[in-house]
């Protein structure tokens, strides 16, 4: 659904050359760089990642979601965009949190517990959550093999590539 979205904001949005450099870039930018730190560390289902982006928060995947999704609604300059973001995101990341805790909670019993209680889920907080799990370093080749970001990067750079080339 957000993938769609986005796509849709980059095919009718309308920016304005200060707003689009600015705000909009900035943020979706931020959240393409929170994306790929984050999937750097994930090994889905067998290690509970806690350390780099998962030592401040519980779903920094997420974190940068909501940054990339605030970034196009501002470089598409479509006020209607930030009222379906929000729509978007209250209907779906309140059960999908809860689902991925549950299911992290019953896959790592205890470290989960011990990671969660001190780290909030899209939050950061401000000094690293320092546990005794598995650390594994962070990995490009398991970003873009098991997950693929950077080739999300590489589509979201050319839907702001193609918001731009509206700007006069």
């Amino acid at each position: 659904m957000g993938v769609l979205f986005v796509a849709w904001m980059t095919a009718v949005g309308h920016p304005q050359q200060w707003l689009w450099w600015s705000l909009g870039t900035a943020l979706a930018t931020l959240g393409m760089l929170v994306r790929l730190w984050a999937s750097g560390y994930v090994m889905k289902n067998e290690v509970l990642a806690t350390i780099g982006p998962y030592a401040r928060v519980r779903h920094p995947l997420y974190v940068g979601n909501l940054l990339l999704c605030a970034g196009f609604c501002a470089a598409s300059e479509l006020w209607w965009s930030v009222p379906v973001a929000l729509g978007i995101v209250l209907l779906f990341y309140p059960e999908t949190i809860r689902y991925e805790d549950q299911k992290l909670r019953r896959l790592f019993p205890g470290d989960w517990d011990r990671w969660a209680a001190e780290t909030r889920a899209l939050l950061p907080r401000l000094t690293p959550y320092v546990g005794n799990g598995v650390r594994v370093p962070w990995s490009l080749q398991r970003s873009l093999l098991r997950n693929g970001e950077p080739l999300h990067i590489l589509l979201l750079g050319f839907g702001l590539w193609w918001l731009a080339r509206g700007i006069v």
